[in-house]
């Protein structure tokens, strides 16, 4: 079954099965997210993909496409309310840009880029979050975490493990290792796995690695977000 939906006054044909950002996505439409990753279970955290479906607020990256569906994804409140969003996520974690190894090459750094989000608008927490650089060849920096839940999808539908993990609600809310100790060294993650690999920010990181691509020819630094999404999604498609 097909059909077709409108977003933005662009009629968009769409396959069944697929969400509304799977369809924007296969036509052209970008449609800003954090947590959503081609290949993995949509998840619905970040809610930067919110889009207005026949007047009612939906994450683009868990509704259904459906024939006849009217999809507004980028009026001036959107926009604002996605570079609120962006805005919070920057205070709420210590994310330091210019110092950051994975500066140019950070989606949370270009979808900001993208939002023209000139500056953190809210007070900075200046959360204290323990880093874990237990294991010889990865180290989580838990001060960049945003909870987006992709290493834990990774790790359970790719890597056919269980390494990670979201406990607790609201500002008690944090990413958790299931180990005996509740270490990195004591898991059963691997440098090649997924689970490491899949991070948005500078959160988890591989050791002796940093700076090999230098700051100013990394992917963001010469691309808008948005043009290297829709290609990766495009990519996984042919796949």
């Amino acid at each position: 079954m097909t059909g077709t939906i409108n977003i933005d006054g662009q009629n968009i044909p769409f396959e069944e099965g697929q969400t509304i950002i799977e369809a924007a996505t296969a036509a052209g439409v970008y449609i800003p997210h954090l947590c959503h990753q081609p290949g993995y279970t949509p998840h619905g955290s970040c809610k930067l993909c919110t889009v207005k479906v026949n007047g009612r607020n939906c994450s683009a990256c868990t509704f259904p496409a459906a024939d006849g569906q009217t999809v507004i994804n980028n009026s001036d409140e959107q926009q604002l309310d996605r570079r609120r969003i962006t805005q919070m996520l920057f205070v709420e974690g210590n994310h330091f840009c210019p110092s950051c190894e994975k500066s140019g090459n950070c989606q949370l750094q270009g979808v900001a880029y993208h939002l023209n989000m000139l500056d953190n608008h809210y007070p900075h927490f200046f959360e204290n979050r323990e880093m874990d650089a237990s294991h010889p060849d990865i180290l989580i920096d838990h001060n960049r975490c945003i909870f987006c839940n992709l290493c834990v999808r990774a790790s359970q539908e790719k890597d056919g493990k269980n390494v990670f993990g979201i406990a607790g609600r609201g500002i008690n809310k944090r990413l958790i290792v299931n180990s005996p100790s509740g270490q990195l060294q004591d898991s059963q993650i691997d440098v090649n796995d997924c689970a490491a690999h899949i991070c948005p920010t500078g959160a988890i990181l591989i050791k002796r690695t940093g700076y090999q691509v230098p700051i100013g020819q990394r992917i963001y630094d010469h691309k808008d977000i948005s043009e290297v999404a829709l290609a990766q999604e495009n990519d996984n498609g042919q796949d």
